[in-house]
């Protein structure tokens, strides 16, 4: 479970492929003395220049006056970056031609998107469009890669802002893009090695876009304004409907991991299980704290050993537990209170975990608590235990689904049958647990959103899945029809399982999940004291 970050599309420009402002190409070179500083000759050409067009600055950001300007254009060495070609590089292309069959001579743009406000002139840290980035390992924001076909397939070009130029003031006046202030791009052909795909500057994706025949090409929407605006939607029928097809053929492509990209779920399962021992370490169970510290210091294991957290930390004691995406985490753990903790890593391939622990933060369960945990934990084996290929989520579903019901029957809790709570026109069972049991994996979070039902949801498990196995109670505090001893206990189990042809693997299986080894566990990281990444 997950709550996917905050944030709105950037709106300071009026034009959807804005270019920062150039200096004259004239501009003269320095000149420099014997030990090659340069001098202060240019400084004293008055020359006039021409007007350019503003860089992108801020109001608190110095003025620059003109005998700056003249000096920081002086005296840069130009030091190419040591860059080779990435080993996954093949991968990237293998996906291409892939999705390259699936729509021969059409035209396809995928971009990754915009960088997001988080207030006023600040950006939220970018993550790359988990599409774009599957097919072209590419990172930095703003990035579109544009498929055009061939007598043999397509032919892919990654357009994406080069390095600041040294012939304009970008470099050092640009607070958004220039290398001064956010560090050095590749250039296009340092691009091109490290991911073995054709490369050309942004400033050339608006004629590239306009030369795009609305009837000829789809486009990954919703990811970048200007790109939408820019290329027509052409449907013959159904609005969106040859776009929503683009979108749900790459989740289908995504639906069944290789062994690399296996690797790298186990790589963020391992950083995710650090990071609850990490947690548990700092977790008094003798005086409340915030929950705050949690998501905290498994935040600090998540930016060290992977690129962040998959999605924001859902950190919830006591009755914040029973709050499905709690993602405040402003109350306090108090000792006494089940502690629910949904978390992962994402690794710096961008694929996550999700795993979700619910632990006694005194130590131990009581037995209310530990009644409700071993009906979450029962349910939830007999979903990993029914995982084979070939097996209908809804049946997985209903398997698990039958074990919370039975479990909510025996506290007396169903106001009808079993059979007749988990018939389709009623559902009653889930005023106690309302979301699904599970979702897929991979290097999105919700993994594969965009899949047909028939695929998904209505389909079958197949080899090579990975997804969650989530089981949960939820008993609001003000829920008059629980016990009061209930009331305000939330428990979830949440692994991280990959579909073999033996059956379930688990790979979060290091994070124990019985409640006499959840309690040695927590015993055992609190006594070995708090630890820093490294």
């Amino acid at each position: 479970m997950n709550q996917d970050r905050p944030g709105e599309l950037r709106g300071t420009t009026a034009l959807p492929f804005a270019t920062a402002g150039r200096r004259p190409s004239h501009a003269r070179r320095s000149a420099r003395d014997a030990s090659g500083r340069s001098t202060f000759e240019d400084m004293n050409d008055d020359t006039p220049r021409p007007d350019t067009p503003e860089t992108q600055t801020a109001s608190h950001d110095p003025d620059f006056p003109e005998r700056l300007l003249k000096f920081m254009r002086t005296g840069w060495a130009d030091r190419p970056l040591p860059v080779s070609r990435r080993a996954e590089a093949d991968r990237y292309a293998e996906r291409r031609a892939r999705l390259s069959t699936a729509f021969p001579g059409e035209t396809l743009v995928i971009p990754t998107g915009t960088e997001k406000v988080r207030a006023n002139d600040t950006d939220h840290r970018f993550r790359p469009g988990s599409d774009f980035v599957w097919l072209t390992g590419e990172h930095d924001p703003d990035s579109v890669l544009i498929m055009r076909p061939t007598g043999s397939g397509h032919e892919a070009t990654l357009y994406v802002r080069p390095r600041s130029p040294r012939d304009t003031d970008e470099f050092f006046r640009d607070r958004r893009y220039g290398e001064l202030w956010i560090g050095r791009r590749h250039t296009l052909a340092e691009k091109a090695s490290e991911l073995d795909v054709a490369t050309a500057p942004y400033a050339d994706l608006p004629a590239a876009l306009a030369d795009c025949a609305p009837a000829r090409t789809r486009v990954l929407r919703g990811l970048d304004t200007g790109v939408d605006t820019a290329v027509a939607r052409y449907d013959a029928s159904e609005p969106g409907a040859r776009d929503k097809e683009l979108a749900w053929t790459i989740s289908e492509l995504k639906l069944v991991k290789d062994e690399w990209e296996i690797a790298q779920l186990r790589d963020a399962v391992d950083a995710t299980v650090r990071g609850f021992e990490d947690a548990a370490r700092v977790l008094p169970g003798d005086r409340p704290v915030s929950e705050r510290l949690v998501e905290g210091v498994f935040g600090l294991r998540a930016r060290h050993d992977g690129n962040d957290v998959g999605y924001s930390s859902i950190v919830g004691s006591g009755a914040n537990a029973t709050i499905l995406h709690w993602i405040r985490n402003d109350g306090a753990i108090t000792p006494g209170d089940l502690l629910l903790c949904d978390m992962g890593v994402e690794n710096r391939h961008l694929y996550t975990a999700d795993v979700t622990r619910t632990l006694p933060v005194s130590g131990r369960f009581s037995p209310a608590q530990r009644r409700v945990y071993e009906i979450v934990l029962a349910a939830q084996q007999a979903g990993v235990d029914a995982v084979k290929p070939g097996l209908k989520w809804e049946d997985l579903a209903l398997t698990i689904n039958r074990v919370l019901a039975e479990g909510l029957a025996e506290l007396g809790l169903l106001p009808c049958s079993v059979d007749e709570a988990l018939d389709k026109q009623s559902t009653v069972y889930r005023r106690w647990t309302l979301h699904g049991f599970g979702h897929m994996l991979g290097i999105d979070v919700h993994d594969c959103a965009n899949a047909r039902s028939e695929h998904y949801r209505k389909g079958a498990i197949d080899e090579g899945y990975v997804f969650t196995v989530e089981p949960g109670l939820y008993f609001q505090p003000e829920d008059d029809l629980v016990p009061a001893e209930l009331r305000g206990i939330g428990i979830r189990i949440e692994d991280d399982v990959l579909c073999t042809d033996a059956g379930a693997l688990n790979l979060s299986e290091a994070l124990p999940r019985q409640p006499d080894e959840v309690e040695a566990w927590l015993a055992a990281q609190r006594e070995a004291g708090p630890r820093l990444p490294g």
